[in-house]
């Protein structure tokens, strides 16, 4: 029996959901070793090289029907492929040239290097270099801030500095993907060696990170359509949500928070809560059950209050 486990992956992003998927057939057994896919979204053919890891190089489109595409079939031997459209009433063949798309991986380069660019200014960009400096503050954070003895610097930190160390750079996951993550690095080589694995590297971390993060970022549509949903319309014509209902949300829907979880975030979120990375709990929940948050809080919130004033998000670092 082999096992396998769940892994989220980085796949092909060219504006639109994938509507169609096709493994390419093979023409002989030795071609098993090396699998595609092809795959349609709202008006482009794409290839992609199985298996999915993240690799952008990987992956490569073409717009085929600019109104539409409506469906997709391949040749027996792998070579065409043909594109039906909606309004335009076409249909279009295409040769498929993987020896283009290889050489696209190979040009990219090997390791972490075709990673880089994912991410602002690249290995040497501002981006990286606080990545880096997070990932090292966090082994400080797990040996205590308050410490005279001799440091242990390592290549990895613990898995349960994951989640803060996410936080830090700017994405916040679930509570649901934060699991998602734990056990996809725990049991990444359960089948291989037989064992867990409670710690990560920052290579490794970095890849978790571009796999997992929203693809396009935080956007403060994102977040106004949500207050579409919650909420109701003020008198100046915005989406807003009353203290008292978003409080309420907050403790009752979704991944709800208990009382004391939701004052120590808030707590940390007004500046009130210095000791908010510190490694005792006890003493940073004390702290936030005294916050009063009929003072801290408006009477009613928007979409861009919510984003700016409570979250501290400048317009800029969200996507409109």
């Amino acid at each position: 029996v082999q096992l396998h486990f769940l892994e989220t992956l980085l796949g092909p992003t060219y504006g639109s959901p994938i509507k169609q998927t096709q493994v390419l057939p093979v023409k002989t057994t030795l071609d098993l070793q090396r699998r595609y896919l092809v795959f349609i979204n709202k008006n482009k053919v794409g290839l992609q090289i199985l298996p999915v890891d993240g690799n952008p190089h990987k992956t490569c489109a073409i717009v085929c029907h600019p109104d539409g595409v409506a469906g997709m079939a391949l040749s027996y031997d792998g070579s065409y492929a043909f594109t039906a459209g909606g309004r335009d009433r076409s249909v279009v063949q295409w040769k498929i040239n993987l020896s283009a798309l290889e050489a696209a991986v190979s040009l990219g380069g090997e390791d972490l290097t075709p990673f880089y660019g994912l991410v602002s200014g690249g290995r040497e960009g501002k981006f990286y270099r606080e990545l880096e400096d997070y990932f090292y503050y966090s082994q400080l954070r797990s040996q205590g801030i308050d410490t005279m003895e001799t440091r242990k610097v390592s290549e990895h930190i613990c898995l349960s500095e994951l989640p803060y160390v996410m936080r830090a750079i700017g994405f916040y996951p679930s509570e649901e993907k934060i699991d998602d993550m734990f056990n996809e690095i725990k049991f990444s080589e359960y089948v291989d060696t037989g064992q867990l694995i409670d710690k990560i590297n920052l290579p490794d971390f970095f890849k978790v990170y571009l796999n997992h993060r929203p693809p396009f970022g935080n956007t403060l549509n994102g977040i106004q359509e949500s207050f579409k949903v919650l909420g109701y319309t003020n008198s100046k014509g915005q989406k807003a949500i009353q203290r008292e209902d978003f409080l309420k949300l907050l403790l009752t829907k979704g991944e709800h928070m208990t009382e004391e979880e939701m004052h120590d975030c808030f707590a940390t979120l007004f500046g009130l809560n210095p000791e908010g990375w510190k490694s005792e709990p006890a003493a940073s929940s004390v702290r936030g059950s005294e916050i009063c948050l009929e003072e801290e809080l408006p009477d009613e919130i928007t979409a861009e209050i919510f984003a700016t004033e409570i979250l501290g998000l400048t317009i800029q670092s969200i996507r409109v």
